[in-house]
């Protein structure tokens, strides 16, 4: 059962605007819009959450939310441009344009009977439209640091469970009993660490203590969810840092589970390098503001999966190319009871390991073939990023790089294929490269003489 309210010790504490940063310059007109419309609708009405948290902290927030007395309908009512979404929560949206400003009635912790709750068995809530009052909503919320309200009124933000001293110091604090607020949500644990690696914060040690004990929670909360948010993990500019969270409080195998076996079997640690290496990438491209692709991250990620079930493949005897097309599949569907993959992603990503095989093939045919491949660049900087894992793959990066410009160069310098290994299982945890073939040189027929 969710933590009583009145359990929670809250003491309010009003910053005046001369003693913080937040400013409304910060924050978006259409948020500023709806603040003052219900306002003078005669309704309560704070900017909450990220926003506030991050204008503390310098940051420049994209999505505002807005907590108000009000209920959606009444909400839906002040705003022609509103849409009322969400079961487990319901929400007001207010459109502008491609700006969605998100307004979320004020929650309670006790059911009275008036509204509609329903928690599973084990703790989980899977449905809150129980309505309450300011205080009520404030001990709701998931940390201290979100649970910071800015009024228009008199731009003071008003805390109530410590969430202003947290962020000074640059904490993140469950509010309530850290074991119960996870069980109600299993995906708060994920939601810690990625607050955490975004904000350079440092979860407090109350917070963090069950985590590792509780990971297998994650194994309730919905694919699709979690699906979301490894996006919100890993493509938002704090992909090393969040990874490194996750094996710090004991995550991985819960939530990649195979990769987690995969690397821990690794003695050379080099399949973790090239993971780093990779994420390391991803967070230069966002901070460049350049496209990244959640195929290409998934290949990533799962390589190290991918790897050991080939091996193994490998080692019962199956057929080269068999074993590669069973070990993506096989891959992709055991991750997929943990996280929703879906098509338009775990597609192209089994493209991009299975390129890799090519790579070692010096044919002009195969050549141009690959080159011609719609996945060839994305499985090209997999090539480069494997190069982490292992120098032997430098000669395949060298030709490649060549034939991108000039293909029939590339083939004349660089002829042969790369050589085989004899080690199924080689050091850095990567499947043997496929076997050399020779070209026979055909005899003549035989001459009498």
């Amino acid at each position: 059962m969710p933590n009583d309210s009145h359990a929670i010790p809250t003491n309010l504490r009003v910053i005046p605007r001369d003693q913080h940063p937040v400013s409304r310059k910060g924050i978006s007109q259409n948020a500023l819009r709806v603040l003052y419309r219900l306002r003078e609708g005669g309704h309560q009405a704070f900017l909450v959450g990220g926003a506030v948290r991050d204008l503390l902290v310098g940051g420049h927030p994209k999505d505002f939310d807005v907590a108000t007395d009000a209920t959606p309908e009444q909400v839906k009512h002040l705003f022609r441009n509103c849409r009322l979404i969400g079961r487990r929560f319901r929400l007001a949206h207010v459109v502008f344009g491609r700006e969605i400003i998100e307004v979320a009635t004020f929650r309670a912790n006790v059911d009275d009977g008036s509204g509609d709750r329903q928690v599973h068995d084990g703790g989980r809530l899977l449905r809150d439209n129980v309505y309450g009052n300011i205080q009520d909503d404030a001990v709701r919320r998931d940390f201290t640091a979100n649970a910071l309200y800015y009024t228009v009124e008199d731009f003071s933000i008003h805390d109530y469970v410590g969430g202003y001293e947290d962020v000074q110091n640059r904490l993140l604090r469950l509010i309530g009993d850290p074991e119960a607020r996870y069980r109600e949500d299993p995906v708060r644990m994920l939601r810690a660490v990625r607050l955490a690696a975004k904000l350079d914060f440092r979860i407090e040690a109350g917070s963090a203590a069950p985590i590792p004990e509780l990971a297998p929670l994650l194994a309730e909360a919905a694919p699709a969810r979690l699906f979301e948010e490894c996006l919100k993990m890993f493509l938002s500019g704090h992909a090393v840092a969040s990874f490194e969270g996750l094996e710090r409080h004991g995550l991985l195998p819960s939530l990649l589970p195979e990769t987690g076996a995969a690397l821990a079997a690794n003695r050379s640690g080099a399949l973790r390098r090239m993971i780093i290496e990779g994420l390391r990438n991803t967070d230069e491209r966002v901070a460049a503001e350049e496209p990244v692709s959640p195929a290409f991250l998934f290949a990533l990620l799962l390589w190290p999966a991918y790897c050991r079930t080939l091996i193994a493949l490998q080692g019962e005897g199956v057929h080269a190319a068999e074993a590669q097309r069973r070990a993506a599949d096989r891959t992709t569907v055991h991750q997929l009871d943990t996280i929703a993959l879906p098509r338009r992603f775990s597609l192209p990503m089994q493209e991009i390991w299975l390129l890799q095989t090519r790579f070692p093939l010096r044919q002009r045919k195969r050549v141009m073939r690959t080159l011609a491949h719609p996945r060839f660049r994305a499985a090209y900087d997999f090539l480069v990023l494997r190069q982490s894992a292992s120098e032997g793959h430098a000669e395949d990066v060298a030709f490649w790089r060549e034939a991108q410009d000039d293909p029939d160069h590339a083939i004349a310098a660089h002829p042969d294929a790369a050589p085989d290994t004899s080690d199924p299982a080689p050091e850095d945890g990567e499947p043997s490269s496929p076997r050399k073939r020779r070209r026979r040189r055909r005899r003549g027929p035989a001459t009498a003489g």
